[in-house]
């Protein structure tokens, strides 16, 4: 796209503007319930003032937004698969008595005090193994969610420390697929780029472990009563069983064997199943609630009710019927309807060639060192904010930036390492965003409860243009005049 057709950045930004407002205004009005309709009509009107504006004054063919819109959809398709697979697997999880299990022990194990430093924790260490912050905030992440509850912890803070966790071993796995696509985008060996991270994210993960710990220090000391309740509630509902426990450890097998998501997602939620058949046939005959069936025809149906649809076990607890309730992957379609929307907005804004008009005037202020990080930084988050999805935001701001690093003589490496402290991390924070969505979903918190305490993923872009003012570690040899994109000479 040549710069005649591009549109003024001040255009470029109404349909961002526009967003915004009908965002804000679909959650006044519905509040939680936003992620049923309202957000996905907000991003609807926000591309149709995209494509008009295009369409009637910078003379953009509709053929390029269906290609474009083409395009992004096809490589969205094994997220959305996921997204049915994690509905699958916390119907199946739940209700096999995995999840009872896990939350029956752990609350008589872990202290309140400590809790919130042993939730980040434990998440960083299989996000790590596993490379995926979805996989495990949907399995642990849930778990650690329903103990904080029986604690008496807050489900933000709970969440927060939970994210936090995921979201640092996802950035620092080489088997995460945001490390590679970071990498590769920037053309930097995946465990160079690793190791480069270390001096933003030991540091900003560091900090967020500490607040955790100083704030578990003002839970009280015992919780009872919760835990009681919780215990005894789990263990005359549920069969609890250490034999459940076998499902998460074949999985965590699969994740070392490197067996793809789709896959380990899948067939734990088969092995789940099976774990139901066996061990918690009462419940499943519970949700099926067909007594004209027999005992064998009525625990099929309630498992298959389990694997797509929404159950409700009566625990005798109102509180902990609210967490061992599910949706199945019914459950993931208002999610997945919502990251359609946002991806068609996404695709209009790349189509109208908004998205580059506004990046070139960013690109314009880079003047030092550190202007360079932190426009990277600013770009990394609005693309997360403009286009709705990590992955795209990685590649975008990669592919605007690479030239000008080359040709101010810096390494690759501070790209790649730039790119991952700010598009993979803050994609959580934003409500519409695919991670925001999915993870608010999932968690049942919704995106602005937990984003206060998500310590770790705000902190590091912050982290990272603190480390280029001082610049740690941050070379620079002679600029490729040859490369040349930017009039602008980066100073030290």
């Amino acid at each position: 796209m040549n710069d005649r057709r591009l549109p003024h950045p001040l255009v470029a930004l109404i349909p961002i503007v526009v967003l915004i407002g009908l965002l804000a205004t679909a959650i006044a009005l519905f509040g939680s319930d936003s992620l049923s309709g309202g957000s996905q009509i907000a991003l609807v009107l926000g591309m149709a003032v995209c494509v008009v504006i295009s369409t009637a004054f910078y003379h953009v063919p509709w053929k390029a937004f269906e290609e474009q819109m083409t395009k992004t959809m096809g490589g969205i398709f094994i997220t959305l698969l996921i997204l049915l697979s994690v509905g699958m697997l916390s119907g199946s999880w739940m209700i096999s008595g995995v999840v009872p299990t896990l939350i029956y022990y752990g609350v008589q194990i872990l202290s309140p005090k400590f809790f919130l430093l042993s939730a980040c924790l434990i998440c960083a260490l299989v996000s790590l193994l596993s490379g995926s912050s979805w996989t495990t905030i949907a399995t642990i992440g849930v778990a650690l969610l329903g103990i904080g509850q029986a604690l008496g912890i807050s489900e933000a803070w709970t969440a927060g420390a939970i994210i936090s966790g995921a979201y640092f071993g996802d950035k620092m796995s080489p088997l995460s697929d945001t490390t590679i696509l970071a990498s590769s985008s920037t053309r930097v060996d995946i465990f160079k780029h690793i190791r480069y991270m270390v001096y933003t994210t030991v540091p900003t993960i560091s900090i967020a472990l500490l607040i955790f710990f100083i704030a578990g220090f003002g839970n009280s000391a015992t919780e009872a009563l919760h835990v009681e309740e919780y215990t005894h509630g789990l263990s005359s509902t549920f069969n609890i069983s250490l034999w459940t426990l076998l499902v998460p450890l074949i999985t965590g097998i699969l994740i070392a064997k490197k067996v793809p998501s789709c896959i380990v997602l899948f067939v734990s939620s088969i092995m789940a199943g099976i774990m139901a058949l066996i061990l918690q046939p009462h419940i499943l005959r519970e949700i099926a609630a067909d007594p004209s069936l027999s005992n064998v025809a009525a625990q099929c149906k309630g498992l298959a009710i389990t694997f797509y649809g929404a159950t409700a076990v009566d625990t005798g607890s109102s509180a902990l019927n609210d967490l061992v309730s599910t949706g199945g992957m019914a459950g993931m379609l208002n999610t997945i309807w919502l990251i359609i929307c946002a991806m068609c907005f996404g695709a209009s804004m790349l189509a109208s060639g908004m998205l580059e008009s506004i990046t070139r005037v960013i690109i314009k202020w880079v003047r030092t060192r550190v202007s360079l990080v932190a426009s990277t930084v600013s770009t990394g988050i609005f693309l997360n904010v403009a286009t709705g999805d990590q992955f795209i935001s990685i590649v975008l701001t990669a592919d605007m930036y690479r030239n000008v690093y080359e040709k101010e003589g810096y390494e690759a490496r501070l790209l790649s390492r730039t790119c991952e402290d700010a598009a993979t991390v803050t994609s959580v924070l934003i409500p519409w965003n695919t991670c925001g969505m999915t993870q608010a979903t999932v968690l049942g918190v919704p995106t602005l409860t937990y984003l206060p305490y998500c310590f770790f993923n705000y902190l590091s872009p912050l982290m990272s243009i603190f480390i280029a003012a001082i610049g740690w570690k941050i070379k620079r040899h002679k600029p490729n005049e040859e490369s040349a994109v930017s009039n602008a000479p980066v100073k030290e």
